[in-house]
């Protein structure tokens, strides 16, 4: 088995493909046990966030894992073809590292993955399809990740997409102390874009979500209210800020809702961020006047322009990258070894098995005790030089050259 990467992300794919392929947290299990039967798969795991939807896995060939993901998706596979990208061993390993440490993120540095690809682990896990290579993997992957962060600026004065949030709105609006704040989701997104907002002292905070308990605890923090989302076409039109990032499979504001709420405010303009992947808000609603609609792949110009300042910090982390592949490469070439160490250790031991039987049997006859273990260390050493001394009494020309090199690194012979 080998071990791949396949996938896409906001570099390969645009939003409209990506939220097509993305997984829900209650899909992964569903989807990992599905994958696992796939022969021959034999170890996988899904990471799917806004920005991308990875497979990492242990088989003989990605081929498969690329159709099924196609499949479950129930996308053609042609179709989806185009934006894949399958990386196999190293550059699995690499990407993997680079993920991990936010340098293949939107944000450069951004910390989120993070915490996204532990989530991705732990689904593996749960669901029985992480083995032994890809838990040294992620394992890894996270040392990796961690002594990036404490031993470079990667992740000093990053822009995140909460951050940029803000920005836009202060573009559409002259004070953001005069706005009402509709946060829709309740997840870590959610809870980054009020912690920005909040900062900024808006008029009112609301939280709209699925579990009212959910959102009364986020609004709490911030001296908010907490409204369940079946209330949000009676309160839509209050607010002149939406931020929306829920795990939903279908949109949650439609143009026909928002239609209302605009006409409730008198065309007064709404201020829209769609974080979600699939959309929380149909694509119609951008094309109507008074709507200003950003998603993510919008907020990308504005959270790329500190690029360029942390330019020597990434340098820095790809150069520990490197170095890190260079040592799970080292492990994973071992591990390749494994069976052979295995088969030669057990050859070696019934040879001594087999001497020591001899052994007792001439001592329980009454021989010399020093005869025998004569004979038995000759015995021994008969057994265990007959395989290299036959090989190379048969090898010829530059195999024999090239056999006599190898046994004198195995048994550090010196001439």
């Amino acid at each position: 088995m080998a071990l791949f990467a396949l996938g896409l992300n906001h570099q390969t794919a645009p939003l409209g493909i990506r939220e097509r392929v993305a997984f829900t947290a209650e899909a992964l299990g569903p989807a990992l046990g599905e994958l696992a039967r796939v022969r021959p798969v034999s170890e996988a795991a899904i990471l799917s966030t806004c920005n991308r939807t990875e497979v990492y896995l242990s088989a003989e060939q990605p081929r498969i894992a690329a159709e099924w993901l196609a499949g479950f998706h129930r996308i053609p596979a042609d179709e989806l073809a185009p934006y894949l990208y399958t990386l196999p061993r190293e550059q699995a390993v690499r990407h993997a590292f680079r993920v991990a440490a936010g340098l293949d993120s939107m944000v450069i540095g951004e910390p989120q993955i993070l915490g996204q690809m532990k989530d991705a682990v732990r689904a593996a896990e749960s669901a029985g399809t992480l083995g032994t290579t890809l838990h040294k993997l992620f394992q890894r992957t996270f040392a990796v990740a961690k002594e990036v962060r404490s031993t470079t600026e990667v992740g000093a004065n990053s822009v995140s997409m909460a951050a940029a949030a803000v920005k836009l709105a202060a573009r559409i609006f002259p004070s953001l102390a005069e706005q009402k704040v509709l946060f829709i989701g309740a997840g870590e997104m959610i809870e980054l874009c009020a912690t920005h907002f909040a900062a900024q002292g808006p008029a009112r905070i609301t939280v709209a979500n699925r579990t009212y308990e959910r959102a009364h605890s986020l609004a709490h923090r911030y001296g908010g209210r907490a409204i369940e989302l079946r209330e949000l076409a009676e309160h839509l039109h209050e607010h002149d800020i939406v931020v929306s990032c829920t795990a939903s499979s279908l949109p949650i504001l439609g143009k026909g809702l928002v239609e209302r709420a605009l006409k409730a405010r008198r065309r007064r303009p709404m201020f829209m961020v769609d974080l979600a992947v699939p959309r929380d808000i149909e694509v119609e609603v951008g094309e109507m006047d008074d709507v200003f609609l950003y998603t993510v792949d919008d907020l990308a110009g504005i959270v790329s322009t500190n690029l360029d300042a942390r330019r020597s910090a990434v340098e820095q982390a790809e150069a520990i990258i490197e170095t890190q592949v260079g040592q799970f490469m080292h492990w994973m070439d071992a591990r390749e070894s494994v069976p052979l160490i295995r088969a030669l250790r057990e050859q070696a031991e019934q040879a001594r098995s087999a001497e020591v039987e001899r052994a007792l049997r001439l001592l329980a006859k009454g021989e010399d005790p020093r005869q025998v273990l004569e004979a038995l260390s000759q015995g021994l050493t008969n057994k265990l030089m007959h395989g290299p001394t036959q090989a190379l009494n048969e090898a010829q020309g530059e195999e024999r050259k090239a056999l006599g090199g190898v046994v004198e690194r195995l048994f550090r012979i010196k001439r």
